[in-house]
């Protein structure tokens, strides 16, 4: 989740303005980059239990260790929650799940360093605390009860107001690990081909990547239980959105579906004021109780742009949220799998006519289908792992188009392997998690922080 905006503190003096700052974002197709984000649990080596903030072993401990790899800290009354460094940041999610914010790159390969090189700094310091991290969809283990919880401002106000809209909000803000790719457009048609194309294949990422099959140290009945949690969240601020699909559909219509997603806070004098439920376009109005006669600004704005989370998001860019976390070669397929079908002019008109015509039910039960079921969810004729071969296949050859190249004259296709793999052998990392522990785990999650460690 994200930090305070760095947007202008300029009073909004009507809804233009919020249309023109995310039309801002469009860019020329040689300045399009990739931001990739990803987050992790952490745990102690020898209880298991997720690391406390404070303490020689937390996770604050940990973030200042960081800081010997030229990271600069940033701090909230005094207690540092956060790191920034060369356009990247280092931020904790809600029950200290650890989260790198990737900076804008030009290609995979780039992306694949920076998360390796993370992932290397962060071992280093966490093997001095005796931690370790684990990249999954869902807490394996620990109960929501034995989640610690990080001392950030808009996490205190999330916090109490989730139990008032959905049954488990408090599990995604504690228990659940995603991995993201943040995506650029040219123009409002190019956005809105993208915004179509991505929210019609999410439940293809969801379930390519499903690896969430635990729930307290058992099997959940689910091999993506991350994505159904966000279908018991909130039905204000989550979805497939299908307004998107209409005809008409662009940067004013997303402005109008944000007005209407209930506010959670304003971060004025560096502090969070509780706005929960609130309108935004009230606040427009200047006819806030908490804040009277105030009116928001473009931070607000910015702010209030990261509190809704449908299954795809815009700000000045396309984010991509249907991913479960896994290991450090997914952290790379995710971006790959993205940029190979929306960076490339004719992979995005293959993508497009292979999603154009699903009816409003058929994307909904991909989205409501690929939680429990995943590649082996029928659909038309087949299942979705022909869905998945089909978009793969696309997405493989936009990379080799793109013919962005390694050292070794490799193109960005190679990291797309372990999604191929899995789709080839129809059988997902969820699924083969299931397995070891109804074999040689002997029915306990433990192995899973020894084996699928960092």
């Amino acid at each position: 989740m994200s930090s305070p905006s760095n947007a202008s503190d300029s009073p909004i003096t009507g809804k233009a303005q919020l249309v023109d700052y995310i039309a801002s974002g469009g860019r020329p197709k040689e300045d399009w980059r990739i931001g990739t984000e990803h987050e992790k649990f952490g745990f102690r080596f020898d209880d298991l239990r997720p690391p406390t903030f404070d303490g020689e072993r937390g996770i604050e401990a940990l973030l200042k260790g960081l800081t010997r790899f030229g990271w600069q800290a940033v701090d909230e009354h005094g207690r540092t929650i956060a790191l920034l460094k060369d356009g990247a940041s280092v931020t904790l999610e809600p029950a200290g799940q650890l989260e790198l914010s990737g900076a804008m790159l030009e290609n995979i390969h780039q992306t694949c360093s920076e998360v390796d090189g993370h992932l290397k700094e962060v071992k280093t310091v966490a093997d001095e605390l005796q931690l370790g991290f684990l990249g999954m969809g869902f807490q394996p283990k620990w109960r929501r009860e034995d989640m610690p919880w990080m001392p950030k401002g808009r996490y205190r106000i999330m916090r109490e107001y989730m139990p008032k809209v959905g049954q488990l909000g408090l599990d995604m803000m504690t228990r659940t690990c995603t991995v993201q790719v943040n995506l650029d457009f040219a123009d409002e048609a190019d956005m809105v081909k993208k915004f179509r194309v991505s929210l019609a294949l999410q439940p293809i990422a969801t379930a390519l990547f499903a690896d969430s099959p635990f729930t307290e140290g058992k099997p959940n009945g689910y091999l993506s239980y991350r994505s159904h949690i966000w279908t018991d969240t909130d039905a204000d601020r989550t979805g497939m959105l299908d307004f998107v699909f209409e005809d008409g559909f662009g940067y004013e219509r997303y402005v109008d579906y944000l007005l209407d997603v209930p506010m959670y806070f304003s971060y004025r004098n560096d502090e969070y004021v509780d706005l929960s439920g609130q309108s935004f376009r009230r606040f427009m109005d200047g006819k806030l109780a908490a804040l009277p006669g105030a009116v928001p600004t473009l931070r607000d704005w910015s702010d209030h742009m990261t509190t809704a989370f449908p299954e795809v998001r815009m700000k000045k860019f396309l984010e991509m949220r249907g991913a479960d976390g896994g290991p450090w070669n997914r952290l790379c397929a995710l971006p790959a799998f993205w940029v190979g079908l929306l960076y490339d002019d004719a992979a995005l008109d293959a993508a497009w006519d292979l999603v154009r015509d699903f009816s409003i039910e058929e994307r909904h039960a991909l989205r409501d289908g690929v939680p429990r079921h995943a590649l082996k969810l029928p659909f038309r004729n087949g299942t979705v792992r022909d869905l998945a071969l089909a978009a793969l296949k696309i997405s493989a050859a936009g990379l080799q188009r793109r013919a962005r190249r390694n050292g070794n004259g490799a193109d960005e296709s190679i990291f797309l392997a372990p999604l191929i793999e899995f789709a080839d052998a129809n059988e997902t990392p969820a699924e083969r998690k299931l397995a070891l522990f109804n074999g040689e785990w002997g029915g306990s999650v433990d192995p899973v922080f020894r084996e699928f460690a960092y």
